[in-house]
């Protein structure tokens, strides 16, 4: 099994022909950003997709950012998705990311909500991925579970880091429910969380060895049951971002680190890590 490692745009201040040199620099297979909203950002980022040769992982949101509208109904929720997947088909992306839902749905709302957008994928013709991101419907170990009882066929993005800011501790005792996601995890998103917050200030730091630990075993899990499935590549986006997730000094606002070095670090350890787990 080989790992593919992906850039995200998130955060990322430079244009787009910039982010994929930097990708193509640190050895990632691809980028994952935004479906574009209009017809010349499509055409504009599949002409660099082809000219340099790289991959693509689109993200979606539905109803809003990466926060939903509180009061959207799944039926705006699906607009949005069917509006964005119209976009993605034009990419032939590896898959698309998505971010859908909302968390104050009650199961049976969330459960029809997700065979509906499945229905869209399908006819749209485009692989998507569900990410377990707070303020979602995939928000926390237990309701995801439950969701996926009742469609075991949901494909899931694991972005853990959410997961341990909702619950408030590191993963280990939810073992059950890491095993049960993992069987049907196509994506991580490698962002170490801690129990305060989704990001550390830097997953290098000694003082979070522990929770980087924990997510490396996460991570493991989810490698031996894609084996068992018999993928022969696996994907990774190293989504260390901003936006109140990279931690600044007080008054000043200055990041104590600088997010892409952060990000390529991350990539680089995992990739040293995957060699070490596949060597086992």
């Amino acid at each position: 099994m080989q790992l593919l490692l992906f850039k995200t745009l998130w955060g990322h201040g430079g244009d787009l022909t910039a982010a994929v040199e930097q990708a193509l620099a640190a050895g990632f297979y691809g980028i994952e950003g935004p479906v574009p909203s209009s017809g010349a950002e499509v055409n504009a980022l599949q002409r660099l997709l082809e000219a340099r040769g790289i991959g693509f992982i689109g993200e979606i949101c539905t109803a809003g950012s990466y926060v939903p509208r509180r009061q959207a109904t799944p039926d705006e929720h699906l607009l949005s998705l069917q509006q964005s997947l119209d976009f993605a088909t034009f990419l032939q992306p590896r898959f698309c990311n998505v971010i859908a839902g909302c968390d104050a749905w009650p199961l049976a709302r969330q459960v029809d909500f997700f065979r509906r957008a499945l229905d869209l994928c399908d006819r749209a013709g485009v692989l998507c991925s569900f990410e377990t991101h707070r303020s979602r419907s995939l928000f926390n170990p237990w309701v995801t579970v439950q969701i996926l009882e009742q469609i075991p066929e949901l494909q899931i993005t694991c972005d853990f880091s959410h997961w341990v800011v909702v619950c408030e501790r590191l993963l280990d005792n939810e073992w059950d429910s890491i095993e049960y996601v993992a069987e049907r995890a196509l994506h991580i998103h490698g962002r170490v969380g801690y129990d305060q917050g989704p990001q550390v200030p830097h997953p290098a730091a000694t003082e979070y060895a522990d929770a980087l630990a924990s997510h490396q075993r996460c991570w493991e899990t989810i490698w031996q049951a894609q084996r068992r499935r018999g993928f022969i590549e696996t994907t990774l986006t190293p989504e260390f971002g901003p936006d109140g997730y990279l931690h600044c000094l007080p008054f000043t606002g200055m990041p104590v680190a600088d997010l892409w070095q952060i990000n390529r670090w991350m990539g680089d350890t995992e990739r040293a890590h995957f060699q070490r787990w596949l060597a086992a």
